[in-house]
């Protein structure tokens, strides 16, 4: 019976090289000179740290262009609001590995309210999709794709 996984992954090593071309960049940047401003990646959360807001947006900037540039998917970023002190900014950016269950639990609903005959399962943070039809799990695809859950999504194991 054909079956594939809707899974949502960021490849973590891809992250890591924007960071570090990102505390690169911002070594070498006119307006950061003289300026305690760094990207630290721990596990999935990069912290950014400078002495301004305006430095944090402008930090927040380069993030994004390393990462669409390493083709990681920005819609996986959960931004935290920035903490600001008298000589110190700060901001937390979450990098969102796997379907969270509320979410996984909308996307079954709107598969089944499909009404494809494919069955949705969630495995964990994953969703395997089965039917007896090839074209059933490509219209579901289609569907997943054409709706937003503000998650990039990945179809992966595909078997026949």
């Amino acid at each position: 019976m054909p079956s594939f996984d809707i899974v949502s992954e960021v490849d973590l090593q891809e992250v890591r090289n924007a960071v570090d071309q990102a505390n690169r960049e911002i070594g070498t940047r006119f307006d950061f000179k003289g300026v305690n401003a760094e990207f630290e990646l721990a596990d999935s959360e990069i912290a950014l740290r400078a002495e301004q807001a305006f430095q944090l947006d402008q930090m927040m900037d380069i993030l994004r262009q390393k990462l669409v540039k390493r083709r990681v998917d920005i819609a996986a970023m959960d931004i935290k609001d920035p903490q600001i002190s008298l000589n110190a900014a700060r901001q937390a950016v979450i990098v969102i590995q796997g379907i969270d269950s509320d979410v996984a639990k909308k996307m079954v609903k709107d598969i089944k309210a499909g009404k494809l005959k494919v069955q949705a399962q969630i495995q964990g943070d994953q969703i395997r999709v089965t039917g007896k039809k090839r074209d059933d799990l490509q219209q579901v695809i289609t569907a997943l794709r054409n709706a937003d859950y503000g998650l990039p999504l990945q179809y992966q194991n595909f078997r026949d």
